[in-house]
């Protein structure tokens, strides 16, 4: 089972005994799911998604409703996708993703949230605490900044002649400040000077490729 398919199916389980039991206390009803999401929607998520969900005994269609909505990768639909998903009145919702998780944060302060993951809920301003959220969202979160600085250093030990590397993130996701912090501290550690790309939209995703291998065909010394 890979990462992703973890993660999924450890959220199905939040989602069936934190929400669907409560949902399915009004006679006749049947539970409502949305799901929402940033990013283009891929089959193995969906399908990971589902077979979760199908292990504890609920089948999209027979006795469970999915609402998917998908900004397809433009951030700024995802307020408009989680009203929909309120004016709806589905029972919860899941969030694929941080960006997902404000939207929805911010369209309700009732219906239950269930984050797929988030590096730091608390810095994200999601949860009070991890003892005692509080609030409406729950989820799973990584937690674990300090594997960003271990990454770098096998990726030194990899390519022994690294002399620059690209740190692609987001500056306005709070939960990466620790991260980058990590891996800055490494860096040091190592010597290799760090070149960071700021992501707050997809569109700067190619514009920063572009730049990285500008950058390592004038700086970088071949690494293969």
């Amino acid at each position: 089972m890979n990462r992703r398919t973890a993660i999924r199916r450890l959220a199905t389980f939040l989602l069936t005994t934190a929400s669907l039991a409560h949902a399915q206390q009004t006679a006749g009803k049947r539970p409502r799911i949305g799901y929402l999401q940033a990013s283009v929607p891929t089959r193995e998520g969906r399908a990971a998604i589902l077979q979760g969900l199908r292990e504890r005994g609920y089948i999209d269609g027979q006795n469970l409703t999915i609402e998917y909505r998908s900004a397809q990768g433009k951030f700024e639909r995802l307020p408009v996708l989680a009203a929909e998903l309120v004016d709806l009145k589905v029972d919860i919702i899941l969030t694929a993703g941080s960006t997902a998780t404000r939207a929805a944060k911010e369209a309700t302060s009732t219906i239950p949230i269930v984050m797929l993951q988030d590096n730091d809920p608390v810095a994200s301003g999601f949860v009070a605490s991890l003892a005692r959220p509080g609030g409406n969202i729950t989820g799973l979160s990584t937690l674990r900044p300090e594997i960003s600085g271990k990454r770098l250093e096998i990726l030194k030990e990899t390519v022994p002649g690294l002399s620059l590397v690209a740190v692609l993130g987001a500056s306005d996701n709070p939960g990466n400040a620790q991260a980058l912090k990590e891996v800055e501290l490494a860096a040091g550690a190592l010597k290799v000077p760090l070149q960071y790309f700021d992501i707050r939209s997809p569109e700067d995703i190619e514009p920063a490729f572009q730049e990285a291998r500008w950058r390592t065909a004038r700086d970088w010394r071949p690494a293969t």
